[in-house]
């Protein structure tokens, strides 16, 4: 590409001209496709990374700097940086729908005991509110602790502590020889 059509394209997306798109598409749209198909490896994901690329070179365009780069190698690590959110993004909601199927949160062993049977939801409102948010998300949610933690903001180290503390406050509601409670207690 000629460095006046690139000089001229970059005037166009900084003056928000909607000619910029199409000639960054006419002339850089199938490169960046191979860029996020590379990173994906999906048809489908590969173009919605190039859509998603689009909008952010559209609204980022007064952020380009050619001193720094080539408006190309501005292009691709945008694209490039996208694929790689898209990827993370896919891989975790597919590892959350795998663990969500096979959670063991109530298969612990105890297949008489279940929290659904018991009246453990009414009580977590006698304990610390901290602690009742955790075991909710955990036990209820059916959540994991890292994705406790990424939804409540909590760091992991917190959750683990406020989980056992929270067990033990609720181990101390009920009789102690519940074993459900103690076994969680044990395990973690």
């Amino acid at each position: 590409m000629s460095t006046l059509l690139e000089k001229h394209i970059v005037e166009l997306l900084q003056e928000r001209n909607d000619k910029a798109i199409s000639l960054l598409y006419e002339h850089y749209g199938d490169t960046l496709y191979g860029v996020a198909h590379k990173v994906v490896r999906n048809d489908n994901l590969a173009q919605d990374v190039v859509q998603e690329s689009f909008v952010k070179i559209w609204k980022k365009a007064d952020t380009y700097d050619s001193s720094k780069a080539k408006l190309f190698t501005w292009l691709f690590r945008i694209t490039r940086n996208t694929a790689i959110d898209k990827l993370r993004s896919v891989n975790t909601k597919t590892d959350k729908e795998i663990q969500m199927d096979v959670s063991d949160v109530y298969n612990l062993g105890v297949d008489s005991i279940k929290p659904e049977f018991m009246d453990v939801r009414d009580n977590l409102d006698k304990i610390e509110g901290k602690y009742q948010i955790v075991l909710e998300a955990l036990f209820f949610q059916g959540m994991t602790q890292q994705e406790a933690s990424d939804e409540l903001d909590i760091p992991l180290g917190t959750i683990k502590s406020r989980l056992k503390i929270g067990l033990r406050e609720l181990k101390k509601i009920y009789d102690p020889a519940i074993i459900l409670l103690t076994f969680v207690l044990n395990v973690l």
